[in-house]
């Protein structure tokens, strides 16, 4: 939980944390690491051409994770209309990622766990969106 203890000590925030957003960001950079191992494991696949859609998603996915991650991070000033739009879009790219590995997960251990980290992360946008809204 060092996200937690970093943000906690920012100027802006003085201990005030928003504790979903703040395991959100975790695992967001938590699934774009798993995305893009993932992706890295799929070209290894003797079946790399079944597996191009799931490498393109991995690699969104990942890279959506990562941006989202960063701009909720940031606790000087405020934006939070593009900090919910972040994690819309990243549930969206979770969910899509997950979907796509789950077709997968029987034939690739690889695919079945990035799929319950899609799950994770999703999950922890949408809680973090609503923690947003009160």
């Amino acid at each position: 939980m060092r996200a937690h203890e970093m943000i906690s000590t920012h100027p802006h925030v003085r201990g005030n944390t928003n504790e979903a957003l703040i395991r959100c960001i975790e695992e967001c950079y938590s699934c774009a690491q798993i995305c893009t191992s993932c992706a890295d494991a799929c070209l290894g696949e003797d079946m790399v051409q079944q597996l191009t859609q799931c490498i393109r998603l991995n690699l969104d996915c990942a890279d959506v994770c990562t941006a989202t991650g960063s701009v909720a991070t940031r606790r000087t000033g405020s934006n939070e209309e593009v900090i919910r739009r972040m994690l819309e879009a990243c549930a969206t790219a979770c969910r899509l990622c997950g979907d796509e590995c789950e077709r997968h997960a029987s034939m690739h251990e690889h695919c079945r766990i990035c799929a319950e980290s899609c799950r994770r992360c999703e999950q922890a946008c949408q809680e973090a969106l609503r923690s947003m809204a009160a």
